[in-house]
């Protein structure tokens, strides 16, 4: 009790204690991006594929003015693709100048995460998931897995000259 009456009489303090996270659904599992790393989120109709592209990036799609690549999520994660529908969404990320599209069953809500709510992930999981989870939080009897946008972002190749 002591602790939240700290955290509440110094704001700063308090806004360390929490950040902000998109929670989206992909395969029936809760996932989290910072939300301060996504730069917009949208319906998606239709993915244009790309030839010669790893099997997890869908294409890419016009967006914003942006020509952006997307990956698909369920195939990245090794569940079964499936057809768009209208509670798919385009997560829009950037990271080190790099913007890239993340396709999500759904996307539904906006959350602050105490930080001590958030721990690192077992190292066996850490080793099956690629990485990809940096910590799982846990908000009552719900388990969010909180994703690395940069370790996402670095598996889709860059161009060369």
């Amino acid at each position: 009790m002591n602790e939240q009456r700290s955290l509440a009489s110094n704001p700063v303090d308090a806004a360390r204690a929490r950040q902000s996270y998109i929670l989206f659904g992909v395969a029936g599992t809760s996932y989290a991006i910072r939300s301060d790393q996504v730069l917009h989120m949208e319906m998606v109709e239709h993915v244009t594929p790309v030839p010669n592209a790893p099997p997890f990036v869908e294409g890419v799609v016009f967006s914003r003015g942006q020509v952006v690549p997307v990956i698909n999520l369920r195939a990245r994660f090794g569940f079964d693709r499936k057809g768009l529908d209208l509670r798919t969404r385009l997560l829009v990320v950037q990271d080190e100048g790099r913007q890239v599209g993340l396709l999500a069953d759904d996307a539904r809500e906006f959350i602050n995460i105490i930080d001590t709510a958030i721990q690192p992930p077992n190292e066996a999981i850490g080793g099956l998931s690629g990485n990809y989870v940096e910590g799982i939080a846990t908000l009552g009897e719900r388990i969010v897995l909180i994703l690395s946008v940069r370790e996402i972002v670095d598996t889709i190749p860059t161009a060369t000259a």
